[in-house]
């Protein structure tokens, strides 16, 4: 039997990313200056938020959160997973299909006719 962890109300599981220990130019920093990560990965979503659609976020989503309503979960040795309100959701990273410039192209007039290149 495996287990599992079930939201439940509009939460979601997340896992959150690992804290960065070195900036982006490569400075390496000491433990206790770690930087605050919230950013994570849907790992489950409640019935209820899979339902709403004013909720538009899927398994796996990459989010970023607001930690302070965050549940951390005792299920994992590294402490990893927390139980987050959807409300401490603030966004959802997504990827574009199409490049920007070229969706802004294929905008059309209410009328029909294409609108202007932007």
């Amino acid at each position: 039997m495996t287990d599992y962890v079930e939201p439940l109300g509009k939460r979601i599981l997340i896992r959150k990313d690992e804290a960065r220990q070195k900036t982006r130019g490569g400075i390496v920093l000491p433990e206790q200056a770690e930087i605050p990560t919230i950013t994570g990965r849907i790992v489950e979503i409640s019935v209820q938020i899979e339902r709403d659609h004013d909720f538009p976020v899927r398994k796996y989503d990459k989010v970023l959160f607001h930690p302070k309503n965050a549940i951390p979960v005792d299920f994992e040795s590294d402490n990893l997973l927390y139980v987050v309100p959807i409300e401490d959701v603030v966004a959802v990273f997504r990827r574009a299909d199409v490049p920007v410039a070229k969706k802004r192209r294929q905008r059309k007039d209410p009328d029909g006719e294409d609108g202007p290149e932007e």
